[in-house]
């Protein structure tokens, strides 16, 4: 038997001086002062305490022998992370070696221990050796041993109370956790599923069933309909949770095939402001806004102790795609994109008026962008852009002789650079980038906004521009409701236009009639996106609470077919019976946590995550299953 521990790692402060305690965790290497005094760090996932080992301590009782025990010897023999108990008493730290981490005025002179479970010698790795880190791959397959690692239990426990809060400022606002199934129906909503069989058509033994087709349910990508009809229902005015959801795609960095989202929803939201002039915000959902920079403020203000503004500010996806290149902008850092069509000779804008195209400039400057401008020659240019470095030679010139101009009007014609000066403020030694742009963007990203993200990154890795740690928060609204502009969601889409968001996004109020009169590129959505610092953390939408209108998104704009638009018949349905106006959003979890924590990926804040192949290292999986199994399913493998 062995006594419970009295502390952790971490709690032990001078006020404990003089105590005995008993403590227990993983023994990482010795530091010998010399043969008689050692000084070992025993860690738990609360801290780290030093541990003073004397070989034959005063209070330590004699063996059967009469002899006693070398507790330094004892010590070292002991495999580096093993588990074992301490016994001891708390005395401070000499004043020198005192460190602010927790438990770091104190140490624990050790009387007696006992080894709990000794480790293997021939570990994979140690998670206390920060010199010789293993690499990625052998710790996801030891996950185990790298969640003991402090950097990765620091995170969890940071991802716990951002959980903690988030349910306390959400129950705080009426809101209520209800859990929606994770077994549902396929659905063309856009990002491929993950699929699990089931046996419910086999088990019912009759012949009839044993022909027919398997069946499946779908993981959700998200709860998107459960929560619909959760609004639709009444019985539930304001609902979140924190769901578990699943998207069959690509690994990224910020991506992983399962993750969790606060989700939210609100019935009897509103449709627009009526005092635009007032507030940039001029679609629905203020309610979900209000609630949401609640939420945001409360996590930062008790996690990170940062005071956030009491509004956080909006632009349209038109302006920042206009001005940033990117529909999640880093506003951060300036550099910001100018149109100059108006400058070029007629024949090129009459030109590019018939193409729906304009031509932005980004230009970097010795006197405004001292942080970028040292790097700006050597970043690198993607092949549909123009570098231009500016000269006493080329001031006058430079715009109508570049490559970009020239093909879009070989001809050249009368330059109209007077008003240049004016838009830019270029001077010599200058550089500046030019490239084509839609008119009416489209997509996520532009050349010239990805050439504006590239030249921060190399700045940052060069030490010539450090972000402020004053977080950026910024709503985009606006979106085009519709695209055919996004290459994953073309997989399903084939063709046809496909929902920027989701097809149960309601048109912004203004372009109702717009979306009747078949103009469908030009329809903005009530699609609001929440980005910090360039990274989009949560996006949500008013929806789309008639029925009459959601049918005719799914008929006449979506081109559904009567097997596809089946797989919603419940809610337009549900829609059908009195539903409210409703909306809500999904922040992103994972994310938030990870720029919390300051971790370069989402993989170290997630306990067991999947490679960036979304493979599982640890638990080897997916595996094949035997033919046996899936003939109890009705699949045949190929």
């Amino acid at each position: 038997p062995f006594p419970k521990r009295s502390h952790n790692c971490g709690a032990l402060t001078s006020a404990d001086v003089g105590s005995r305690v008993v403590l227990a965790g993983w023994l990482l290497p010795e530091r010998k002062v010399s043969k008689s005094l050692s000084f070992f760090p025993l860690r738990d996932s609360y801290g780290t305490t030093q541990l003073v080992v004397h070989a034959s301590p005063v209070d330590l009782p004699p063996d059967e022998d009469g002899q006693r025990s070398n507790l330094v010897t004892e010590l070292a023999r002991i495999p580096v992370e093993s588990t074992v108990l301490i016994h001891g008493h708390v005395r401070l730290r000499p004043e020198k070696q005192r460190r602010p981490d927790p438990a770091g005025d104190v140490e624990v002179l050790v009387t007696d221990f006992s080894l709990l479970n000794p480790a293997d010698r021939h570990m994979p790795f140690l998670p206390s050796d920060t010199q010789n880190m293993a690499n990625d791959d052998l710790r996801s397959q030891y996950r185990y041993l790298d969640l003991r690692r402090p950097e990765l239990s620091v995170n969890l426990r940071k991802r716990s109370q951002v959980a903690h809060i988030v349910r306390t400022v959400l129950n705080q606002q009426d809101f209520l956790e209800v859990e929606t199934p994770v077994l549902l129906k396929s659905s063309p909503e856009g990002a491929r599923e993950f699929l699990v069989p089931t046996r419910t058509n086999l088990a019912r033994g009759s012949e009839q069933a044993k022909v027919q087709e398997p069946l499946f349910f779908a993981l959700p990508q998200s709860p998107q309909q459960p929560k619909q009809l959760l609004m639709c229902s009444g019985g539930v005015d304001r609902y979140y949770q924190l769901a578990r959801c699943f998207r069959d795609e690509d690994g990224r960095k910020d991506r992983q095939p399962e993750f969790t989202q606060i989700d939210l929803e609100m019935a009897f939201v509103s449709w627009g402001d009526p005092n635009p002039e007032v507030d940039p915000w001029r679609i629905g959902g203020h309610e979900v806004r209000d609630v949401v920079e609640v939420l945001i403020r409360s996590i930062w203000a008790q996690i990170e102790k940062v005071s956030l503004p009491d509004r956080f500010r909006v632009m349209t996806y038109h302006d920042a795609m206009r001005r940033f290149g990117s529909d999640k902008p880093d506003t951060r850092f300036g550099l910001e994109i100018v149109d100059i069509t108006s400058c070029l000779p007629p024949s090129a804008i009459t030109i590019l008026a018939h193409s729906g195209e304009t031509v932005g400039c980004l230009p970097v400057r010795q006197s405004g962008d001292a942080t970028m401008y040292p790097i700006a020659r050597e970043c690198p240019t993607e092949d549909s852009l123009d570098r231009i470095v500016i000269t006493s030679e080329n001031m006058s010139s430079w715009l109508v002789n570049s490559p970009i101009v020239r093909e879009i009007s070989p001809q050249g014609g009368e330059w109209r650079g007077s008003g240049l000066g004016e838009k830019l403020r270029l001077q010599p030694g200058d550089v500046a980038w030019i490239g084509k742009q839609r008119d009416r963007p489209e997509g996520g990203s532009t050349a010239l906004g990805r050439q504006r993200l590239r030249l921060a990154e190399l700045a940052q890795s060069r030490g010539t521009y450090t972000p402020t740690r004053i977080p950026h928060f910024l709503w985009i609204t606006e979106f085009p409701l519709f695209t055919r502009a996004d290459a994953e969601k073309d997989l399903l889409a084939k063709g046809r236009w496909s929902s920027t968001h989701h097809p149960f996004t309601a048109p912004a109020w203004q372009d109702v009639q717009v979306l009747y009169e078949g103009r469908i590129s030009e329809v903005r959505g009530q699609h609001y996106d929440l980005v910090l610092n360039g990274v989009e953390i949560g996006g949500g939408s008013v929806r789309v609470h008639d029925a009459m209108m959601q049918e005719y998104i799914f008929s006449e704009v979506l081109q559904l077919d009567e097997h596809e638009k089946a797989s919603f018949n419940h809610l337009l349905h549900a829609l059908r019976c009195g539903a409210p106006p409703h909306g809500g959003i999904a922040l992103g979890f994972d994310r938030m946590v990870a720029i919390l924590c300051n971790a370069s990926s989402i993989r170290d804040v997630i306990a067991f995550p999947k490679t960036s192949a979304g493979t599982d290292a640890l638990l080897k999986s997916p595996t094949p299953v035997h033919k046996g199994i899936l003939y109890q399913y009705g699949i045949q493998p190929r």
